[in-house]
């Protein structure tokens, strides 16, 4: 091999290893598939992604909580996360409070909203959160937002979990339990409408969404001031009237030791024409994911690729 060929031989070698070395994973920690955070971020992952540079994928787990935790620990690069869990991790605060705060989480945008959802069967009796005491009622898993949502729910009405009979599982499998008879309600946070509840009234199986109102909800909200009043629209579900409930944003979280470029890079691509156009025929919620709704609600620090991107496009100072 003589000189020139050797000196050819290893530029090519040099350029195939930028490319390799360019190209970046970037993994979204979301929910269970019966929930909107994993077809959510399956859509999320496809706009973002770009051959050879980028490639995102959508991963199922607990939930929030967990989320949060696997972005500081470095398991996640990005997850899906309730604001107000979000403002708590990273401030050393309500749940977190006596626990290390986890100050490096970093907003990208929020997304949508996430309704609480407390299901019941019409036959059941129950009209209120107030009749599920003695209850069989399924709050979701461990490491989940709905768990902690419950749970809130649970003692603005004076009920403590050891009122009910909890049951900690995921809403499809709860779902599966309501209509076996084996339990008599299941909560979950989800942008309506949810894939477990949808499939369920679907079925024909007659269902109730139980109210979330009056001086109840407002003293959800004095406690909790990421929550605010949303009311699920009648039909959202199958034969289902519609309901007052109380929603939170949620939201897509970094650490911020995440490459400021990359971030960059996802969200302008997220919030390109191409991106929005995705999300809008992709999940009915993704018409809600714009621009203008990706800078509502911030509790936590702006990550500077993100930051960067919503200052360029003028809807951040």
């Amino acid at each position: 091999m003589n000189l020139k060929h050797l000196v050819f031989v290893l530029m090519a070698v040099a350029v195939a290893s930028s490319s390799v070395m360019a190209q970046q994973y970037l993994r979204i920690g979301t929910g269970g598939t019966a929930g909107t955070y994993y077809p959510v971020g399956v859509l999320v992952a496809k706009v973002v992604s770009q051959p050879g540079k980028i490639i995102a994928t959508a991963q199922t787990s607990n939930g929030s909580l967990g989320n949060a935790i696997g972005v500081d620990s470095g398991s996640l690069e990005t997850g899906f996360i309730q604001a107000d869990v979000a403002s708590w991790a990273h401030s050393g605060s309500g749940i977190f409070a006596g626990k290390p705060a986890l100050s490096g989480l970093r907003l990208i945008a929020n997304l949508y909203p996430e309704s609480i959802h407390i299901v019941v069967r019409k036959a059941s009796g129950i009209k209120s959160v107030l009749d599920l005491r003695g209850r069989r009622v399924a709050l979701d898993e461990a490491g989940s937002g709905t768990l902690i949502s419950a749970r809130q729910v649970l003692g603005v009405y004076g009920l403590k979990e050891s009122d009910i009979k909890p049951e900690y599982i995921k809403p499809n499998q709860a779902a599966d339990r309501l209509r076996a008879g084996t339990i008599d309600a299941f909560f979950t946070m989800v942008g309506a409408p949810g894939k477990a509840i949808s499939e369920l009234a679907a079925s024909g199986l007659g269902l109730e969404l139980l109210a979330l109102d009056g001086a109840a909800a407002d003293q959800l909200i004095a406690s909790n001031p990421f929550l605010f009043k949303e009311t699920i629209a009648a039909n959202t579900y199958p034969g289902i009237a519609a309901v007052a409930t109380l929603a939170v944003g949620a939201q897509w979280v970094a650490s911020d030791k995440l490459d400021a470029e990359l971030v960059y890079q996802v969200t302008k691509a997220l919030y390109s024409e191409a991106g929005q156009k995705a999300l809008s025929s992709g999940h009915a919620k993704g018409r809600v994911m714009t621009l203008e709704n990706a800078v509502r609600g911030a509790g936590i620090p702006w990550h500077p690729g993100a930051q960067r991107f919503f200052r360029e496009v003028g809807v951040l100072k």
